[in-house]
């Protein structure tokens, strides 16, 4: 686990100088103009035929400012260039270009099928990109975790999550779901993880309590996941630095896509002419270029940016002193509870705990059991009694309701026990929602239908 010890979260101030060492080449006169010339040829097309409402809607968007967010971009361009390979997919061209019916036909396919090579390349590059970048920040993130089965059941979460989130898209797409959806619900799966990050970086009192010490999630963690998206946080000045260049991207890459929608739709009455065809090839090459290099520049610029700096550099005036754990005494007689309340079934309890030998010529050990409480009080026992040096489980719940954990001492006459290091944890979260990154971590009092993790760190002596 790395240490956070003298660190605060990254701030804009600091960010801006770092962007300095790393200035965005700008794009070229022509991504604009190339995009208002599209726009221009495609209103030009409504007097061979009226403009449909999707077209019209189209329009609007492709003359409309871009959303004033890097991420939300990024997902955007995905989505446009998935519409245009959907408008150049063979079967869904106008008959006469399928068929090939005149030299010019063929000629015109030709400068098609290189438009089509290009944007599904630069999709596929995309797509990679995200998801090193995804990666990336999710590894960076763990090594300031606890590195032991709690890192381990994140990891597994994390995973099953991803799945269930694909199978969501796939069924979705199953049921005959747009293009234009399956990118509104894989946005709405992203503004979720942000918002479920966001709340768990502002809790206050004893929740962030809670998790500063009993999770064992460094303070600094929560604060930089709670300010990172922040409309004047540090993000900001990666979008007023670099996002224009994006959203004029985005605005050409909209352009294409509508050209293409309304002359493919017109072609029986009007054939693309030689000198439209250079233009929107002309649009293609630049932006598969220009998108390239920003994607290339933006990794760069992201892998080796800091996530925390030294509070000198910050400019703080102390660095944050925490205490890393809390201290349980279980004296001879006695015995220690936690009691976990689960609102969901399928719940994850686990534990992991060793005790703190004592300097006698003697090995000390410690009764160990878990019982389940219904709500109507019953009892159930999940795990017998037993006494331990030390042990590690886990098991998920078949039942809503409260779990005890208890570390008995009460046979013990003369000596105290402990451990150098002992964990509790739980991941709770509803039956249809898997939800689970490396920081969405509450007490299991939150609401059900988010993932969570409560996790108890003791040195009981």
């Amino acid at each position: 686990m790395a240490t956070t010890e003298g660190f605060v979260p990254i701030t804009r101030a600091y960010l801006a100088r770092y962007y300095d060492k790393y200035p965005l080449p700008p794009l070229p006169d022509a991504a604009t103009d190339l995009a208002a010339r599209l726009r221009a040829l495609s209103a030009d097309l409504a007097a061979v035929a009226p403009i449909a409402p999707d077209e019209e809607l189209l329009k609007q968007e492709a003359a409309s400012i871009p959303a004033h967010k890097i991420d939300e971009n990024l997902w955007k361009n995905r989505e446009q260039m998935e519409e245009i390979l959907f408008l150049l997919n063979t079967s869904r061209r106008p008959v006469a270009l399928q068929q090939k019916s005149t030299p010019e036909d063929s000629e015109i396919v030709s400068k098609l099928d290189d438009i089509e090579a290009k944007l599904k390349d630069m999709l596929k590059k995309l797509e990679q990109f995200q998801l090193k970048n995804a990666d990336n920040v999710f590894n960076t993130v763990m090594t300031y975790m606890p590195q032991d089965f709690r890192g381990t059941l994140i990891r597994q979460q994390r995973e099953r999550s991803e799945r269930n989130k694909q199978a969501e898209v796939d069924s979705l797409v199953s049921a005959g779901g747009s293009i234009r959806d399956r990118y509104a619900l894989l946005w709405k799966q992203q503004m979720e993880r942000r918002v479920q990050l966001a709340q768990l970086g502002s809790a206050t009192g004893v929740y962030k309590t809670l998790v500063r010490y009993l999770v064992g999630v460094p303070q600094v963690l929560l604060d930089f996941i709670r300010q990172i998206n922040d409309n004047n946080g540090p993000m900001e000045e990666q979008r007023e630095r670099y996002g224009p260049t994006l959203y004029t991207l985005t605005k050409l890459v909209l352009a294409i896509r509508l050209y293409l929608h309304v002359s493919l739709a017109r072609y029986e009455q009007r054939k693309l002419e030689e000198d439209d065809i250079a233009v929107l090839q002309q649009a293609v090459t630049i932006y598969t270029e220009e998108f390239v290099k920003f994607t290339e520049f933006i990794g760069e610029v992201f892998v080796n940016a800091p996530f925390f700096i030294s509070a000198e550099d910050a400019g703080a005036a102390d660095a944050r002193k925490s205490d890393e754990y809390k201290e349980t005494i279980i004296p001879a007689g006695k015995t220690h509870e936690v009691i976990l309340s689960v609102e969901a079934v399928n719940s994850y309890i686990a534990w992991d705990f060793s005790l703190q030998q004592g300097a006698l010529n003697m090995v000390l050990d410690i009764g160990f059991h878990v019982e389940y409480i219904s709500h109507s009080g019953e009892k159930t026992l999940i795990l017998p009694y037993r006494r331990y040096e030390a042990d590690q489980g886990n098991f998920c719940t078949v039942s809503a309701g409260s779990y005890k954990l208890v570390w008995d001492n009460s046979y013990s006459s003369f000596f105290k026990k402990g451990s150098g290091d002992t964990y509790i944890a739980l991941a709770s979260h509803s039956p249809g929602e898997q939800d689970m990154y490396c920081v969405h971590m509450a007490m299991a009092t939150l609401p059900t239908d988010e993932r969570l993790i409560y996790t108890e760190k003791r040195s009981v002596l």
